[in-house]
C-alpha cells in the first residue's frame, strides 16, 4: 500500500508518501507561507529536490498542488491518485477520547474540533487539512493519528495535577503529553535492537529537538511523560521554559503589567536556551558555539537543560522501579554526541555508561553504551511519518 501522510500546521503542510511494504519513502515535502504568498518543496525519491513559489490561499490549494507533484511526468512518483490507499493524518490532541489513532468519521470530527481548546494552533489546522483531503481524494479511507493517544495509558496517579479535582472532572485539566508518536516508534525500535520483547522492558526515551520530552514506558506502554496539559511543561526546551513555579506568572503580569496570556506567551517563544543564554538563539548549535567561544550565558543555558533531562531520567527510573534502556532521539538526541555525553555524566548511578567511541554517531540507529553498562544507551533516529503509516495501514486493511 502507498500512504500519504499529512502533517498540517496553521500555515504549513508537511507530507511523506510512504510504501507502507517496504517503508521506503517515495517522496516527501513541505508547503509553507500558507494563505500569505506561497513556497514549496518537493523532494521525488531519487531525483533533485524542486523549490518553488506557487500561489497557495489556503490549505486546500495547497494539498491539490502536492497531489499534482506526486503525480507530475517528470517530478511525480506515482501515475495517478488511484494508488495511493490511504492518508493518515497527525492530529497533535486527542484528549481523552481517543486512546489510539481511528478511521475519521463525522464524530471523529467533532470530537477532534472539541480539543481546540487545548490545542488551539494545532488541532484547528489539523482539521483543515483533513477537510481539504477529503473533498479532493473522497474515496480514501482517511486515519487521524494522535499526540496524546500513546500517553493515555497513564496512571492518575501521573497525569493528576494537584489542583482541585473539579478542575480534572469538569474541564479535562490532567497532563496528557505529546511526542507520542515518537516515542512509541523509538521504544518499538529499541527493543528490537536489543532483541527483547517490549512487553518485559523498561525504557526512557529522550525526544530531544527545540520541542523535547521524556517518557517512561514501561512493557511498551507510556506511564508517565514530561509534557503536560500543553507542551510547555517539563523540559527546558528551544524557546519553552519548561518546569516552574506557577506563581512566576503572577510576578511578571505584575511587575510588567502584562496579561497572563502576554506570560504565557514569553513563556512558550522567548524562554528555554533562547531566553537563558540571553537571547543568542533558540538553535542548539549557535549556543553550543556561543559557549566554546566563553559565552558564560550560553554556558548556563546548556547546564540547565541537561541537568533538567538527567533530572526527568533519575525520575522515571525511579517511577519503573528500574531502567533496562535509555533511548535518545529527535534533532539533537540523534546528532548532538557531545549533549548525549554531558548528559551520560549524571547517569553512572542507575548504571548506564556511555562508551565516547560508540556516541560519535550521528543520525543513525547504535548502541552507545559501554559493553559492561547494565543499563544499555542508544541512539534512535525518530520516524514519526512511518509511524502514522503503520497505524493508517493497521485500521484501513
Amino acid at each position: 500500500m502507498k500512504v500519504l501522510v499529512i502533517n498540517c500546521g496553521s500555515s504549513s503542510l508537511k507530507y511523506q508518501l510512504i510504501d507502507s511494504d517496504t517503508e521506503d519513502v517515495l517522496a516527501k515535502g513541505l508547503c509553507e507561507r500558507i494563505g500569505i504568498d506561497g513556497a514549496l518543496t518537493h523532494e521525488p525519491a531519487g531525483k533533485d529536490k524542486i523549490k518553488t513559489t506557487p500561489a497557495m490561499p489556503d490549505h486546500k490549494t495547497a494539498i491539490g498542488i502536492v497531489l499534482e507533484q506526486l503525480t507530475d511526468k517528470e517530478n511525480g512518483v506515482i501515475t495517478s491518485l488511484d494508488e495511493i490507499s490511504a492518508v493518515g493524518h497527525r492530529v497533535v490532541h486527542g484528549g481523552e477520547k481517543f486512546t489510539k489513532s481511528c478511521i475519521i468519521t463525522e464524530d471523529v470530527l467533532k470530537e477532534i474540533e472539541a480539543c481546540n481548546v487545548f490545542a488551539p494552533l494545532h488541532n484547528p489546522a489539523a482539521l483543515i487539512g483533513i477537510e481539504a483531503c477529503r473533498e479532493l481524494m473522497k474515496d480514501k479511507p482517511m486515519a487521524a493519528v494522535f499526540d496524546t493517544a500513546f500517553h493515555q495509558t497513564m496512571p492518575e496517579k501521573a497525569f493528576l495535577y494537584g489542583i482541585p479535582r473539579k478542575y480534572y472532572d469538569e474541564d479535562g485539566i490532567r497532563r496528557y503529553g505529546f511526542h507520542g508518536t515518537s516515542h512509541q516508534f523509538v521504544s518499538r525500535e529499541a527493543a528490537k535492537m536489543l532483541g527483547k520483547d517490549i512487553k518485559n522492558i523498561n525504557i526512557i526515551v529522550c525526544h530531544l529537538g527545540n520541542g523535547a520530552s521524556v517518557t517512561a514506558v514501561k512493557g511498551g506502554e507510556s506511564v508517565d511523560t514530561s509534557m503536560g496539559l500543553t507542551p510547555l511543561e517539563g523540559l527546558i526546551m528551544g524557546t519553552r521554559s519548561g518546569d516552574l513555579d506557577p506563581a512566576i506568572l503572577e510576578f511578571i503580569a505584575n511587575k510588567e503589567n502584562k496579561t497572563v496570556s502576554v506570560v504565557v506567551n514569553i513563556l512558550n517563544k522567548e524562554s528555554g536556551v533562547l531566553g537563558l543564554s540571553g537571547g543568542i538563539s533558540s538553535d542548539f548549535r549557535d549556543v553550543k558555539a556561543a559557549r566554546a567561544e566563553g559565552n558564560k550565558a550560553a554556558a548556563a543555558a546548556m547546564d540547565a537543560y541537561v541537568y533538567r533531562v538527567a533530572k526527568y531520567i533519575g525520575a522515571y527510573t525511579v517511577a519503573m522501579n528500574g531502567v533496562d534502556a535509555i533511548a535518545f532521539t529527535a534533532g539533537l538526541g540523534e546528532n548532538d554526541d557531545a549533549t548525549r555525553a554531558a548528559i551520560g555524566e549524571y547517569l553512572d548511578c542507575i548504571g548506564a555508561k556511555i562508551d565516547a567511541e560508540k556516541n560519535d554517531v550521528h543520525g543513525k540507529a547504535a548502541v552507545i553504551s559501554t559493553d559492561d553498562s547494565r543499563v544499555k544507551v542508544l541512539c534512535i533516529p525518530t520516524n514519526e511519518e512511518v509511524m502514522i503509516a503503520r497505524d493508517t495501514v493497521a485500521l484501513v486493511k
